[in-house]
């Protein structure tokens, strides 16, 4: 299965001024997926999610922004087209998986892969669905910070979680249980730690994991391919350098499924905080200790804690040597940033940690405030805490509200402007 699946949050481009070749996805190829989604979302008609996520859908290609969906718009900007309706995406919209009203009507946005892969695009598919299901009943949200998931003692609990949970899903009776059980100490022990994100971490796992949960099952053919498919998604996470922005992906699909097989009625889920572990200890009667930190270090051998640590070394060591090439690049003739409000599109294959430093963002595409910044290459280099943004103000330009420089350009709001102070550039609100 290609990687290109698993990557669930992309980057978006302005596209190439070059004429580009046309989309390998036409009218009637649409016309044929919409119909095939159609019909995956009439199979379940409601059972898992109490509604059918079938729903205003709108494909889009990256390089072009051409847009093809399956209905029309209530303004006339989309025009039908053998059965779909075609238009433009105009370059002020970010291209990701949140829902989208255009032209008054409310579409699910799904960016199209690079290469046709019928599978990624059923996915993506569902994916998009069901965000625009969670907009519609209020639940889900994308305001969540789980920067602590860098910190080598939250991905050495967070790895052990997710060894347990793994054999929970693989097991059955007192085996599984007892498996739950370990997960869920571990859980409580990395809870106990950082106790100040345990809300963030439900809004992550809630939002992006039951979206996960239901697109890999809508879509897989047999519980023996859904189960396989969630490993190999987890396996792909399991390896990444960074889990602040994606390790809840996978999570709370986890636990969904968990859920799931358990029996558990999905709509019972009506907040953005809905606690999915606390959900599975009451639905198979796990028995917890008050205190989970001492508990679980007397089990964590069982699943594979010195390998855990050996690997967690081992990214400390990467990260420090790449920490001493980018600390000269970030530290002087750079363009400084305050994130006030930001939405970030980026592929979490292209984030590397850089300790206290930040962590830096190898290409980017960003809206705030005072405008909407695209880094292609050169990096973006984002404060832990996410108050903060640097890019290199190296081969700096501008023109009118437009500033570029190697691998960047940046578009600012009118109200906002770019000052020099020494060989610096900061990114400001216009004084009153």
């Amino acid at each position: 299965m290609k990687k290109e699946f698993f990557i669930i949050v992309l980057l978006a481009l302005f596209g190439c001024q070059a004429k580009q070749p046309e989309s390998y996805m036409t009218p009637e190829k649409a016309f044929r997926y919409f119909r095939e989604i159609e019909d995956i979302c009439n199979l379940d008609n409601g059972k898992l999610w109490g509604n059918n996520l079938y729903g205003g859908i709108m494909f889009v290609d990256r390089a072009t922004r051409r847009v093809i969906a399956n209905g029309p718009d209530e303004e006339g900007l989309l025009k039908h087209n053998n059965g779909v309706y075609t238009g433009i995406l105009s370059r002020d919209q970010i291209i990701n998986y949140a829902p989208i009203y255009f032209g008054g009507a409310f579409f699910s946005l799904v960016p199209l892969p690079e290469t046709e892969n019928e599978y990624v695009i059923k996915t993506r598919m569902i994916h998009s669905l069901f965000h625009r299901f969670q907009s519609i009943k209020g639940v889900g949200s994308r305001n969540y910070n789980t920067s602590h998931k860098d910190e080598k003692q939250a991905r050495i609990w967070l790895k052990l979680e997710w060894n347990a949970l793994r054999k929970a899903i693989s097991s059955l009776g007192a085996e599984r249980n007892l498996a739950i059980r370990d997960a869920l100490i571990f859980r409580g022990a990395s809870r106990e730690f950082y106790p100040n994100f345990i809300n963030d971490e439900n809004l992550f796992e809630n939002y992006e994991g039951l979206t996960t949960f239901t697109y890999i099952l809508f879509c897989s053919n047999s519980y023996a391919e859904y189960q396989k498919n969630l490993f190999e998604y987890l396996d792909v996470i399991y390896a990444m350098q960074s889990y602040t922005q994606i390790y809840g992906f996978v999570h709370g699909a986890l636990y969904a499924a968990l859920l799931y097989d358990g029996g558990f009625d999905f709509t019972q889920i009506d907040r953005q905080n809905f606690d999915l572990g606390e959900a599975v200890k009451e639905l198979y009667s796990i028995e917890l200790p008050a205190i989970h930190r001492d508990v679980a270090g007397s089990i964590a051998m069982n699943y594979d804690l010195l390998a855990i640590n050996a690997e967690e070394d081992k990214r400390l060591a990467e990260i420090r040597e790449s920490l001493n090439k980018q600390i000269s690049i970030f530290a002087d003739n750079v363009v400084h940033f305050e994130l006030v409000s930001p939405y970030f599109d980026f592929m979490p294959e292209n984030v590397q940690p850089l300790d206290t430093l930040g962590t830096l963002y190898n290409s980017i595409r960003i809206s705030d405030n005072w405008g909407k910044l695209t880094v292609d290459k050169g990096g973006c280099l984002i404060a832990n805490n996410f108050k903060t943004m640097r890019i290199s103000a190296k081969g700096f330009k501008k023109e009118r509200n437009r500033y570029y420089g190697d691998g960047w350009n940046l578009t600012l709001n009118n109200d906002w402007e770019m000052i020099v102070i020494g060989s610096n550039y900061y990114v400001r609100k216009l004084m009153p």
